[in-house]
């Protein structure tokens, strides 16, 4: 009676294919290596005063970002000219700021990047309405509020006054914040004051609607803009503000320039993907100067256009980033790098596995025929007789395991032939035995 059969253990398996799994864990191993590293979860960003445009859209953009995980540390400054300072910092500095158009003219760093601009930020002019007024170089005398030490407001400022011969030798200078500098023009203690920011500022509404203060437009708007690149003509129409109210009362002209999304140039590529994502989602809707889906954009921009960001405004975000959250689709694309090494190796490696493996089966049965050749008695020159039963012997122990031999069925037909072969050799020493 045959006894049961010996199956194909998993250790048999395992020296099959564990040297082609371990091969291929040391390749996502090399391959990993070389795989950049993830983006972090926490980044900072520089935006202006907590009463500031900046400040508003910064809390907006960490909220879309908590969304993916990624906390987005928000940094009170005077304002844009700070931001870059703070973006340039060797340490203790921010990863992404927001930055006037024109201030990229102090930068001192090459590794400064820009993601693209996202709003027109006109300059206001508000006065007292007891003064008349019609050119900056009627300033002259009187007490201006030009923005704060590090803001964008006062660096273009004074550039505009400067040019019209308006210095602090003969004109009262005064560094003050939006919020102040609006508290103080209504309470008469400033004659005139300027703001770079969007209309949708929080101190706005008084100074739009108070009878006392006048919303003074820029004559020779044009020749501004010629002389500084970065400055955007534009016009306000009557009511464009409030139609109940008529804000502004007349047509105005303004000139603007664009605030800008700027990094480190080493910031994380996915980053700078979900940041964009997010400017899309805040600034593509238009108002104010803007048009719908104007902004983002690449254009109207002090730095050099980051890569991946000039690869978004082309492409839209990766096919990977419109189907998968955040971390799935980064992670995919991290481990990108690593298929074509991969594939370079497993192809031939598993192209090897299936003669591997059929080496390994039929090794299961070809061994037992050197062990025939052994006993069979047509490799005896001489004395045949004398090993019949030695040789019978052998023969029942070689049946005996090949009986417990069991290979899957692809290979049965091979086995068989070897049970066949085993009874042909055990009929021909019977026949022999006989005939002694």
């Amino acid at each position: 009676m045959l006894t049961k059969r010996e199956k194909i253990t998993g250790w048999e398996k395992v020296k099959v294919f564990g040297p082609a799994v371990l091969l291929t864990l040391i390749g996502f191993y090399v391959a990993y290596r070389f795989v950049g590293p993830a983006p972090p979860r926490h980044i900072s960003i520089s935006a202006g005063a907590r009463d500031s445009a900046y400040f508003t859209y910064a809390k907006a953009y960490s909220e879309i970002l908590y969304r993916s995980g990624i906390d987005l540390e928000i940094t009170t400054t005077a304002g844009s000219v700070e931001n870059l300072q703070l973006l340039e910092a060797e340490s203790g500095g921010v990863d992404v700021a927001f930055i006037q158009g024109g201030i990229g003219a102090l930068s001192q760093s090459d590794d400064i990047v820009s993601l693209g601009s996202l709003y027109y930020e006109p300059l206001w002019i508000f006065h007292q309405a007891g003064i008349k007024l019609k050119r900056l170089v009627d300033l002259k005398g009187l007490r201006v509020a030009v923005g704060k030490e590090g803001s964008g407001t006062r660096f273009l400022v004074m550039k505009l006054l400067g040019r019209n011969g308006i210095t602090a030798d003969n004109t009262r200078i005064l560094s003050y914040g939006h919020q102040k500098a609006a508290d103080m023009l209504l309470n008469g203690k400033v004659d005139v004051a300027f703001f770079v920011s969007t209309h949708r500022a929080p101190y706005f509404p008084k100074l739009f609607k108070s009878r006392s203060i006048v919303l003074m437009g820029l004559e020779r708007a044009e020749a501004y803009a010629l002389h500084y690149h970065y400055l955007h003509v534009g016009e306000l129409p009557e009511g464009a503000l409030d139609f109940e109210t008529n804000i502004p009362p007349r047509d105005l002209k303004l000139v603007a320039p664009t605030t800008q999304l700027v990094a480190r140039s080493d910031l994380h590529p996915a980053l700078i993907n979900i940041l964009l994502q997010a400017a899309k989602e805040i600034h593509s809707k238009g108002g104010g100067l803007e048009r719908k889906g104007e902004f983002p954009s690449p254009n109207y921009i002090d730095f050099k256009l980051n890569k991946e960001a000039e690869r978004f405004y082309e492409s839209g975000p990766t096919l990977l980033q419109r189907y998968f959250p955040f971390w799935v689709a980064n992670f995919l694309a991290r481990m990108k790098i690593m298929l074509l090494p991969m594939l370079a190796l497993l192809y031939p490696l598993f192209k090897t596995m299936p003669l591997i493996y059929r080496w390994r089966v039929r090794s299961r049965i070809y061994r037992w025929y050197s062990e025939l050749d052994a006993v069979d008695p047509d490799n005896y020159k001489t004395d045949i007789a004398s090993h019949l039963d030695e040789d019978m012997a052998e023969l029942d122990r070689i049946e005996k395991n090949v009986s417990n031999i069991s290979v899957p069925h692809a290979y049965s037909e091979e086995l068989f032939h070897l049970r066949l072969h085993i009874e042909l050799l055990r009929n021909k020493l019977i026949k022999m035995s006989s005939k002694g």
